[in-house]
């Protein structure tokens, strides 16, 4: 039977329309990757603000209409069938800006239950499209979304960060998600009396779980976000005037005067192949430093503490060995983050890393390396930091 073009092209995209939406559901993450920038952008602080009341009002809104079948029209019908999905829309872009600004900032070998917890809403929130029409899924979803938004957003505004606004922002992911319940009750106190149990324990499961996840250092350290770190056999600062501060041998090139202040490095040369497969080596002789360098973002106007902490593999306990824990003072505004470095002399051979922490204790960075007691090779690449 002939069918024309336009019928044709209608089945094979119903045939293929799993494949479709996960392909654009994955497109669509990675153009949210490159297309948000800073989280304390007042672009990004805007969109994300207009996602969570879009959500907030289409759950309300077929909530009332749920409670109101009697009203039943062409118009209401068409709504009712919209709304679900434009629920399922909003908050995917909002898993998809979670799970990006996230992932930049945590440290995959410390954050990763989280972003699996993140990746695992983000995709269930398009498998389970009709689920987007119970109200208990869906206020669960919307009460994860706030507390995973206060828990980066409150620091932004504040510009502070720690234990106290980390349980501050779930206070105030709490109180707005009272007053959305309330709000509720208030278009249809009994349709929400049938599930309000359920929606309270569910509440209570993901305030736990997101907290239990805090204090065990899995959270990311949103929004602060490690930019660029390396290993180095020595580093200059080099500012537009004053005196210019050297660790390590002081490199005989590259040292001219800039309006701004950058940093001057030698390291180590690596093959492209093996900066991404093997672990980095830094051959050093006794007395020499090793130094670390380490650029962490945080918002305009947030300045706080980090820690640099040194740590050694230790073969015979398996495990790793804390060394030297060493005080950076963070100030933020700057988009490729603030610049600091730590260094130590007489470093024994042996695997070591240096994990950059914030000073509520959680993993911003971590850079590895294995320490070979030897000259260093002559052919040392500067680069500019």
């Amino acid at each position: 039977m002939y069918k024309p073009p336009i019928q044709q092209w209608m089945s094979t995209l119903k045939a293929y329309e799993r494949h479709i939406s996960a392909a654009a559901m994955l497109g669509g993450f990675g153009f949210d990757f490159f297309a948000y920038g800073r989280v304390d952008h007042a672009v990004t602080q805007t969109l994300l603000i207009v996602y969570l009341g879009v959500a907030a009002f289409s759950i309300a809104l077929l909530h009332w209409l749920e409670a109101h079948q009697e009203w039943e029209s062409t118009f209401v019908a068409k709504l009712r069938a919209y709304l679900p999905a434009l629920t399922q829309f909003v908050l995917g872009s909002l898993w998809s800006a979670f799970l990006v600004f996230y992932a930049r900032s945590g440290v995959l070998a410390g954050s990763w239950p989280f972003l699996l917890i993140l990746c695992a809403i983000f995709v269930g929130n398009e498998v389970f499209k009709r689920y987007h029409a119970r109200l208990i899924f869906t206020t669960t979803l919307f009460f994860f979304a706030l507390i995973s938004y206060c828990a980066f957003m409150l620091p932004v505004f504040t510009k502070s960060i720690g234990v106290a606004m980390f349980l501050a922002s779930g206070v105030v992911a709490v109180a707005v998600f009272a007053g959305f319940l309330w709000l509720l009750s208030k278009l249809s106190r009994s349709r929400l009396g049938e599930v309000k149990w359920q929606i309270g324990g569910s509440a209570v499961a993901v305030y736990a779980l997101v907290t239990g996840l805090y204090f065990l250092d899995v959270l990311p350290p949103l929004p602060l976000a490690m930019q660029q770190t390396g290993v180095y056999h020595s580093i200059c600062r080099v500012p537009a005037r004053g005196a210019i501060r050297c660790v390590g041998t002081k490199p005989d090139k590259g040292m001219a005067r800039a309006r701004s202040i950058y940093y001057l490095a030698a390291e180590e040369p690596r093959s492209l192949l093996g900066s991404v497969v093997s672990r980095r080596t830094v051959h050093v002789e006794p007395g020499m430093p090793v130094i670390v360098f380490g650029a962490v973002f945080a918002p305009v106007d947030l300045n706080t503490t980090t820690y640099y902490v040194w740590r050694r593999y230790d073969d015979t306990k398996g495990d790793w060995e804390t060394v030297q824990r060493l005080t950076n003072n963070l100030r933020g505004g700057r988009d490729k983050g603030y610049r600091n470095y730590s260094y130590k002399n007489n470093v024994d051979p042996g695997l070591w890393r240096v994990d950059v922490e914030s000073v509520d204790g959680r993993l911003i960075g971590r850079t590895e390396f294995n320490v070979v007691n030897a000259p260093a090779p002559s052919d040392l690449k500067i680069v500019r930091l």
